[in-house]
Protein backbone atom coordinates (compact mmCIF):
# COMPACT_ATOMS: atom_id res chain seq x y z
CA UNK A 1 0.00 0.00 0.00
CA UNK A 2 1.54 3.22 -0.71
CA UNK A 3 1.96 6.03 2.08
CA UNK A 4 0.07 9.04 2.13
CA UNK A 5 1.68 12.51 2.22
CA UNK A 6 0.91 12.53 6.16
CA UNK A 7 2.85 9.06 6.68
CA UNK A 8 5.50 9.98 4.60
CA UNK A 9 6.00 13.26 7.03
CA UNK A 10 5.89 11.48 10.11
CA UNK A 11 8.66 9.08 8.72
CA UNK A 12 10.73 12.03 7.69
CA UNK A 13 9.82 13.15 11.81
CA UNK A 14 10.46 10.11 13.36
CA UNK A 15 14.24 10.71 11.47
CA UNK A 16 14.29 14.06 13.30
CA UNK A 17 14.46 15.60 10.42
CA UNK A 18 14.88 19.25 10.80
CA UNK A 19 13.19 20.26 7.49
CA UNK A 20 9.90 17.62 8.62
CA UNK A 21 9.84 19.66 11.58
CA UNK A 22 9.59 23.00 9.96
CA UNK A 23 7.31 21.66 7.82
CA UNK A 24 4.73 20.56 10.32
CA UNK A 25 5.26 23.49 11.86
CA UNK A 26 4.31 25.30 8.77
CA UNK A 27 1.05 22.82 8.43
CA UNK A 28 -0.21 23.12 12.19
CA UNK A 29 0.59 26.66 14.12
CA UNK A 30 -2.07 28.23 13.61
CA UNK A 31 -4.81 25.51 13.78
CA UNK A 32 -3.14 24.86 17.43
CA UNK A 33 -2.40 28.11 18.29
CA UNK A 34 -6.34 28.61 17.70
CA UNK A 35 -6.80 25.77 19.86
CA UNK A 36 -4.59 26.99 22.60
CA UNK A 37 -6.62 30.56 22.41
CA UNK A 38 -9.82 28.66 23.10
CA UNK A 39 -8.27 28.38 26.35
CA UNK A 40 -5.71 31.20 27.09
CA UNK A 41 -6.52 34.37 26.69
CA UNK A 42 -2.82 35.78 26.69
CA UNK A 43 -1.04 36.23 23.42
CA UNK A 44 2.40 35.00 25.50
CA UNK A 45 0.49 32.07 27.29
CA UNK A 46 -0.36 31.30 23.68
CA UNK A 47 2.74 31.21 22.44
CA UNK A 48 4.42 29.75 25.48
CA UNK A 49 2.05 26.97 25.37
CA UNK A 50 2.56 26.00 21.83
CA UNK A 51 6.33 26.32 22.12
CA UNK A 52 5.99 23.69 24.61
CA UNK A 53 3.53 21.64 22.61
CA UNK A 54 6.26 21.55 20.20
CA UNK A 55 9.20 20.89 22.42
CA UNK A 56 6.72 17.48 23.81
CA UNK A 57 6.21 16.54 20.44
CA UNK A 58 9.43 16.34 19.27
CA UNK A 59 10.72 14.25 22.14
CA UNK A 60 7.52 12.08 22.33
CA UNK A 61 7.07 11.45 18.37
CA UNK A 62 8.32 7.96 18.53
CA UNK A 63 5.39 7.02 20.67
CA UNK A 64 2.98 8.37 18.58
CA UNK A 65 1.16 5.20 16.21
CA UNK A 66 -0.48 6.11 13.23
CA UNK A 67 -4.16 5.01 12.94
CA UNK A 68 -5.57 6.16 9.63
CA UNK A 69 -5.85 9.86 7.86
CA UNK A 70 -5.74 12.89 10.56
CA UNK A 71 -4.12 11.12 13.10
CA UNK A 72 -1.11 12.72 13.32
CA UNK A 73 -3.61 15.93 13.95
CA UNK A 74 -5.53 14.69 16.52
CA UNK A 75 -2.23 13.75 18.09
CA UNK A 76 -0.90 17.28 17.99
CA UNK A 77 -4.16 18.90 19.16
CA UNK A 78 -4.31 16.49 22.07
CA UNK A 79 -0.73 17.32 23.34
CA UNK A 80 -1.67 20.79 22.45
CA UNK A 81 -4.76 20.48 24.72
CA UNK A 82 -2.80 19.13 27.76
CA UNK A 83 -0.04 21.50 27.35
CA UNK A 84 -2.72 24.22 27.63
CA UNK A 85 -4.14 22.56 30.68
CA UNK A 86 -0.92 22.15 32.88
CA UNK A 87 -0.25 25.83 31.73
CA UNK A 88 -3.61 26.95 33.38
CA UNK A 89 -2.81 24.79 36.81
CA UNK A 90 0.27 26.07 37.16
CA UNK A 91 -0.87 29.82 36.49
CA UNK A 92 -3.67 30.67 37.30
CA UNK A 93 -5.32 26.92 38.64
CA UNK A 94 -9.24 26.15 38.37
CA UNK A 95 -11.18 27.41 41.13
CA UNK A 96 -14.46 25.54 42.09
CA UNK A 97 -15.58 28.30 44.23
CA UNK A 98 -16.56 30.71 41.31
CA UNK A 99 -19.12 32.91 42.23
CA UNK A 100 -22.24 30.87 41.05
CA UNK A 101 -24.73 33.34 41.90
CA UNK A 102 -23.18 35.92 39.47
CA UNK A 103 -25.19 34.70 36.34
CA UNK A 104 -28.91 33.99 36.58
CA UNK A 105 -30.01 30.78 34.94
CA UNK A 106 -30.86 31.61 31.42
CA UNK A 107 -34.29 28.62 30.46
CA UNK A 108 -33.28 26.80 27.38
CA UNK A 109 -36.09 27.61 25.43
CA UNK A 110 -34.69 31.66 25.39
CA UNK A 111 -31.32 30.03 23.51
CA UNK A 112 -29.56 32.23 20.66
CA UNK A 113 -29.67 31.08 17.28
CA UNK A 114 -25.26 30.60 16.43
CA UNK A 115 -25.77 30.45 13.23
CA UNK A 116 -26.43 34.40 12.65
CA UNK A 117 -22.60 34.86 14.44
CA UNK A 118 -19.35 35.07 12.87
CA UNK A 119 -17.66 31.86 14.56
CA UNK A 120 -14.84 34.87 15.13
CA UNK A 121 -16.71 36.57 17.74
CA UNK A 122 -18.12 33.21 19.28
CA UNK A 123 -14.55 32.60 19.87
CA UNK A 124 -13.44 35.65 21.25
CA UNK A 125 -16.75 35.88 23.44
CA UNK A 126 -15.85 31.93 25.04
CA UNK A 127 -12.20 33.58 25.25
CA UNK A 128 -13.44 36.35 27.67
CA UNK A 129 -15.07 33.67 30.32
CA UNK A 130 -13.75 33.81 33.57
CA UNK A 131 -10.85 30.87 33.61
CA UNK A 132 -12.50 28.32 35.15
CA UNK A 133 -15.46 28.50 33.23
CA UNK A 134 -13.68 28.67 29.34
CA UNK A 135 -11.92 25.37 30.38
CA UNK A 136 -14.63 23.12 31.34
CA UNK A 137 -16.23 24.49 28.45
CA UNK A 138 -13.73 24.11 25.75
CA UNK A 139 -13.28 20.16 27.41
CA UNK A 140 -16.68 19.15 26.92
CA UNK A 141 -17.79 21.26 23.61
CA UNK A 142 -14.78 20.88 21.46
CA UNK A 143 -12.73 18.09 23.04
CA UNK A 144 -15.78 15.63 23.87
CA UNK A 145 -14.99 15.16 27.05
CA UNK A 146 -17.44 14.24 29.98
CA UNK A 147 -17.82 16.07 33.35
CA UNK A 148 -16.40 13.15 35.30
CA UNK A 149 -12.95 13.14 32.52
CA UNK A 150 -13.16 17.00 33.45
CA UNK A 151 -13.23 16.74 36.62
CA UNK A 152 -9.90 13.97 36.29
CA UNK A 153 -8.30 15.95 34.43
CA UNK A 154 -8.85 19.86 36.39
CA UNK A 155 -8.71 17.82 40.17
CA UNK A 156 -12.32 19.37 40.76
CA UNK A 157 -15.63 17.51 41.77
CA UNK A 158 -17.64 16.23 38.48
CA UNK A 159 -20.80 18.46 40.05
CA UNK A 160 -18.20 21.57 39.77
CA UNK A 161 -17.30 20.65 36.26
CA UNK A 162 -21.24 20.68 35.30
CA UNK A 163 -21.99 23.74 37.50
CA UNK A 164 -19.26 25.65 35.39
CA UNK A 165 -20.26 24.39 31.76
CA UNK A 166 -23.72 26.00 33.18
CA UNK A 167 -22.79 28.84 34.04
CA UNK A 168 -20.22 29.58 30.95
CA UNK A 169 -22.88 28.34 28.48
CA UNK A 170 -25.65 31.55 30.50
CA UNK A 171 -22.56 33.69 30.26
CA UNK A 172 -22.26 33.29 26.15
CA UNK A 173 -26.04 33.16 25.59
CA UNK A 174 -25.71 36.50 27.65
CA UNK A 175 -23.02 37.49 25.43
CA UNK A 176 -24.48 36.34 22.37
CA UNK A 177 -27.88 38.20 23.00
CA UNK A 178 -25.78 41.92 24.11
CA UNK A 179 -23.69 40.67 20.04
CA UNK A 180 -27.38 40.47 18.79
CA UNK A 181 -28.87 43.40 20.02
CA UNK A 182 -25.61 45.34 19.36
CA UNK A 183 -26.52 44.48 15.80
CA UNK A 184 -29.76 45.11 15.51
CA UNK A 185 -29.15 48.45 17.17
CA UNK A 186 -27.05 49.47 14.23
CA UNK A 187 -30.00 49.12 11.49
CA UNK A 188 -32.50 51.19 13.75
Amino acid sequence: MEENKEQILIRRLLTKEEAAWKELFGNYSGNLAGVCSRYLSGKDDVHDVLQNSFIKMFRSIATFEYRGSGSLKAWMIRITVNEALKHIKQHSGITTNDNLEEFPDIPNDEEPDFEEIPQAAIMKMIRSLPDGYRTVFNLFVFEKKSHKEIAGLLGIAENSSASQFHRAKGLLIQKIKEFEMSKKAQYE
